[in-house]
C-alpha cells in the first residue's frame, strides 16, 4: 500500500474464483478513464517469477486505498486454460466495522491497436474482513502473448475506474466519487540477480509476551535495507482466533529507497516436534517503508497451543522469513 503509515499493514486473502466458460471484453472507448494505470515491464519476466499473482501499490479514490491484482496464470474451476485475471482489493484500514462499501467498477488492459481500453463491468460489496472482489477473467494467457494489440515492447497496461461507491452504514452514506488525474505506476521484474535472504526468528520467551498487542522481531538487512516481523500472538482486529503474522519495511528506510521494492515472501512457524512447518507464500507485493504485508488468520489459535503439536514448546516458539527481491515499482 503506497505510502504506508508505520502502522499500516495488509492482509493477503484467498482466491473467491466464479467460473465463466467465456471470455469477452467490451470496447470501453474514451468513457473509460481509469483511475490507476498500471504498466508491467516485461511480462514474461513475470511469468518466469512463477508468482501466481502481482499486486500493485495503492491509488487512492473518495477516501478509500485501493490495489488492482493481477494473477497472470489464473485457472478457472475445472478447466486447464491459463486466463490473465484482474480483481480489485481494498485496505483494510480504509474499512469502517459494520459497514459495507458496494463499488461499481470497470477492470481492463489496453489495446494498442485501437488505442482504448477493453474489459468487463464488475460489482462487488466490501466490508472488513472481506477487501477482495471476484477475479475476473480478461484474455487467455496463450491469447495475450501472441496479442501485438495488447503486448508491446513485452508490457502491457492494466486498468480500473471506479465508477461508484455506495456505502450500507447506520448512516447510510453516498460517497460522490471525485475524478482525478490517473494514477500511473511502473512494476519492473528483473530477469535474474534477484537477492534472497532467511530471516530465523527464535522467540524463547513466547508465553511471557504480551499476548494482547504485537511483538516485532529485531530488524535485519537485506539488500541494504531493514526489515522486521510483526506477530500478534492472539490475532489483530482482522482475525478470527487466529494468530496474525506480518512482514514489514522498516519506516527509517523510506528516504532511502530509490524505487519500491516488488517482493515475494514466505512466512513460516516452525514446527518443532514433528517437522511439519506451516507456510504462507505471497505473490509479487510492493513494499514502501513502514509497510507490512501478510496474513491476519495465519495459525489457529487452537491450533498454536495444541500441545501435541510443535507450534510452541515449552516457551519456544520459532518464525522464518524468505523474502525475495524481484524487481521495483515506481509512479509515472
Amino acid at each position: 500500500m503506497g505510502n504506508c503509515k508505520s502502522s499500516s499493514r495488509a492482509r493477503l486473502g484467498k482466491a473467491h474464483v466464479v467460473p465463466d466458460s467465456e471470455w469477452r471484453m467490451q470496447d470501453f472507448g474514451k468513457t473509460h478513464v481509469p483511475d490507476l494505470e498500471w504498466r508491467i515491464n516485461d511480462f514474461s519476466s513475470l511469468l518466469e517469477t512463477g508468482a501466481k499473482s502481482a499486486k500493485s501499490d495503492a491509488f487512492h479514490c473518495s477516501g478509500y486505498n485501493w490495489y488492482l491484482h493481477v494473477s497472470p496464470m489464473h485457472k478457472e474451476i475445472g478447466s486447464e486454460t491459463q486466463y490473465v485475471a484482474l480483481r480489485l482489493k481494498t485496505s483494510e484500514a480504509s474499512m469502517v466495522p459494520g459497514h459495507t462499501v458496494h463499488v461499481v467498477f470497470e477492470l481492463s488492459i489496453y489495446n494498442h491497436t485501437k488505442g482504448m481500453y477493453c474489459g468487463c463491468k464488475d460489482t462487488y460489496n466490501f466490508h472488513f474482513k472481506n477487501t477482495y472482489s471476484k477475479e475476473q477473467c480478461l484474455i487467455p494467457l496463450q491469447e495475450l502473448l501472441k496479442s501485438s494489440a495488447f503486448l508491446v515492447d513485452h508490457s502491457c497496461v492494466f486498468g480500473v475506474e471506479i465508477l461508484k461507491i455506495d456505502v450500507s452504514s447506520p448512516e447510510k452514506m453516498a460517497v460522490v466519487v471525485q475524478k482525478k488525474d490517473t494514477t500511473v505506476q511502473n512494476l519492473f521484474v528483473q530477469k535474474k540477480g534477484f537477492v534472497k535472504r532467511t530471516y530465523t526468528w527464535n522467540m524463547n520467551n513466547f508465553l511471557d509476551l504480551d499476548l494482547d498487542h504485537f511483538v516485532r522481531s529485531p530488524t535485519f538487512e537485506v539488500d541494504g535495507h531493514k526489515w522486521y516481523v510483526r506477530i500478534y500472538p492472539r490475532g489483530d482486529k482482522y482475525s478470527t482466533d487466529c494468530l496474525s503474522l506480518y512482514l514489514y519495511l522498516d519506516a527509517s528506510d523510506e528516504l532511502h529507497l530509490e524505487s519500491k521494492k516488488v517482493v515475494v515472501m514466505t512466512l513460516s512457524i516452525l514446527d518443532q516436534k514433528n517437522g511439519k512447518h506451516l507456510t504462507a507464500t505471497s505473490g509479487l507485493l510492493v513494499f514502501t517503508g513502514g509497510c507490512g504485508w501478510g496474513w491476519a488468520d495465519f495459525l489457529g489459535l487452537k491450533n498454536l497451543k495444541d500441545p501435541s503439536g510443535g507450534y510452541v514448546v515449552g516457551s519456544s516458539c520459532v518464525v522464518k522469513a524468505d523474502l525475495t527481491i524481484v524487481g521495483s515499482s515506481n509512479d509515472g
